[in-house]
């Protein structure tokens, strides 16, 4: 069987969502199964387990690393669904998380601070979108490019800076509470968090809708699916593509901008404080299947397992902590098995010129 009848198969979709519900059917009966033998064995590991799913702090802890990680992905899901593959969501988070650092650190202004790591990262998606669709760059490799700069760049810039890869502590956008609802158990810790996790919320449902119910989410789409179409119809294939890469640009920025100020530093060391979170992000939205929502509740998945593990480190439950470590990463592994084939956008990675009659 062909691509793209595969593309054009209603089977194959079929199958697509089918092993999402095996996958998410399965994640459920796990956690069923932990919550039942946590409540008769309150002193096991499931009982752990269960103290530690149904926490507060865990939901916290969550919602707050979600944020780089949802937010990469629908910057990826907008370049990719355009034609674009950006695997340098891991680059543009680097570089936007030292930024926005430097900047509050230089201005004292927290926000200033967050606008310019957006800046850094939309100035890395242009570069990247010249070399790709303007010089027709491989975009595999270009990704990786951008990733590696990043990955050199910022330590190094902290290190001239600061003297150090790692950058002093600035301030930090502190928290929103909503009076008495955030004193509801365990749900309470939606209405106490960062700014940052209620703009993440804004995002996935801005997304969604520009994606799914505007004029410039269809040419998107089509840009990605059959470029040659759109260019019939008289709308210019690299424009839409630019203003998807730089939009994923945007959208990674903040990522990377709220991780670094929501710590309050930027960390250097080994693969910084981004630590493969943009990898991360390419899984959730290919689990989420190019939906800005399902890669939220992925990535929410994800987070989660994380702030679990940092817990379950602290609780001494009989594990070496290299194995607790890392249970998110195994997941992700987990994860992929289960879904198989995703239908990637079929013109994603391909070149495309106006009036290119070579498709």
């Amino acid at each position: 069987m062909s691509d793209e009848s595969a593309a054009s198969n209603p089977f194959l979709e079929r199958g697509e969502l089918s092993s999402r519900a095996i996958a998410a059917g399965a994640t459920i009966g796990i956690l069923a199964l932990i919550f039942a033998v946590g409540l008769v064995f309150p002193d096991s590991i499931a009982g752990t387990l269960t103290d530690i799913l149904t926490s507060e702090g865990t939901l916290s802890s969550a919602l707050r690393l979600s944020v780089p990680i949802a937010l990469a992905a629908l910057g990826g899901i907008f370049a990719e669904k355009s034609g674009v593959i950006n695997i340098g969501l891991e680059g543009l988070l680097i570089i936007s998380a030292f930024t926005a650092i430097f900047v509050t650190d230089v201005t004292g202004g927290v926000w200033v601070g967050f606008l310019g790591g957006v800046t850094a990262s939309v100035l890395l998606s242009l570069l990247f979108a010249v070399v790709v669709i303007e010089f027709r760059a491989d975009q595999i490799i270009a990704g990786l490019a951008v990733w590696l700069i990043a990955l050199g760049l910022a330590p190094f810039a902290s290190q001239v800076i600061y003297g150090s890869s790692n950058s002093p502590s600035v301030s930090t956008p502190g928290s929103i509470t909503v009076p008495l609802l955030s004193e509801i158990p365990f749900f309470g810790a939606l209405f106490d968090a960062s700014p940052t996790v209620y703009l993440m919320f804004a995002a996935v449902a801005l997304s969604w809708y520009v994606l799914n119910r505007t004029t410039f989410g269809r040419w998107l789409r089509a840009s990605g699916e059959n470029p040659k179409a759109l260019d019939t119809a008289g709308v210019n294939v690299s424009r839409i593509r630019y203003a998807a890469v730089l939009l994923s640009g945007v959208l990674a920025g903040m990522g990377g901008a709220a991780l670094s100020l929501d710590l309050g530093q930027f960390t250097g060391n080994g693969p910084t404080m981004v630590n493969g979170k943009g990898f991360i992000a390419i899984v959730a939205y290919l689990f989420g299947n190019y939906n800005p929502v399902g890669a939220f509740f992925s990535t929410l998945l994800f987070a989660g397992l994380d702030a679990m593990q940092t817990v379950l480190q602290l609780q001494g439950i009989g594990l070496p902590r290299q194995l607790i470590r890392i249970i998110p990463f195994v997941m992700v592994i987990v994860v992929l098995a289960f879904v198989g084939r995703t239908r990637i956008p079929e013109a994603a990675g391909e070149h495309y010129d106006t009036g290119d009659d070579n498709r």
